[in-house]
């Protein structure tokens, strides 16, 4: 049997609620949460086996969406660190092989456009590593110093922002951050993990419009990329 691919969402981080009661997954744009729009995004590339969604712990509102009633996705428990949490979704795709790959992304970045993950899939699926979205870097770059005072300013050319999907290895992924977590490495994305293990990710260009709400006015910002990407994905 061919490899497959699967999808794991992210929905457990630190529960921001942007000064109201709802943690910022389910803060709604264009009608939907930002978990909703990822999940739709993922749900609907071309022959996916499944996915996860890894929620935080003691959450109640995934299982009233209706994409949650969705068979082919399961939902996992979170951890206190990203790392963890995405083992334990890995860990929940108990028909996935080794071999098979996994798309990671951020429930918290809902302008995810189809077309940046059929990119990512055809560039990395006969990668020997794996790869991920990421955006080269326009803006000059500083270096601080303790006291909040450039130091240094670093050469662009070869710097690059990275964003989500990530896709790698099912087996390879999780051995990664298992490893990780055992010598005290916090893996702030699933490629910084790979890479302690001598690999090389591949970057693959995607759209700047694949923001990551992190601040109330990142939600302005998803707004417009989403009226700027025109009828939804």
């Amino acid at each position: 049997m061919a490899d497959r691919i699967w999808f794991l969402i992210a929905a457990a981080g630190r529960a921001r609620r942007f000064g109201g009661p709802l943690p910022k997954p389910y803060l709604k744009i264009a009608g939907k949460t930002l978990l909703e729009h990822s999940l739709r995004t993922l749900s609907a590339v071309p022959g996916v086996a499944g996915g996860v969604v890894v929620l935080a712990p003691g959450d109640r509102r995934f299982r009233r969406l209706p994409m949650a009633l969705r068979r082919r996705v399961v939902a996992a428990t979170g951890g206190p660190t990203r790392a963890l949490s995405v083992l334990n979704g890995l860990n929940a795709l108990i028909t996935a092989a080794d071999d098979d790959w996994v798309l990671v992304h951020d429930a918290a970045r809902p302008c995810l456009l189809r077309r940046d993950v059929d990119a990512l899939i055809a560039e990395c699926r006969r990668d020997p590593v794996g790869g991920l979205l990421a955006i080269p870097i326009a803006d000059t770059v500083k270096q601080a110093d303790d006291e909040g005072r450039c130091q240094r300013t670093l050469p662009r050319e070869r710097l690059w922002r990275a964003l989500t999907p990530q896709m790698f290895r099912h087996g390879r992924l999780a051995r990664a951050l298992a490893q990780a977590l055992e010598e005290g490495f916090e893996a702030t994305d699933e490629a910084s993990a790979i890479e302690r293990l001598g690999l090389k990710p591949r970057l693959v260009e995607g759209s700047a419009l694949n923001i990551k709400v992190t601040r109330p006015a990142d939600l302005l910002l998803a707004q417009a990329a989403m009226r700027a990407q025109g009828a939804r994905k």
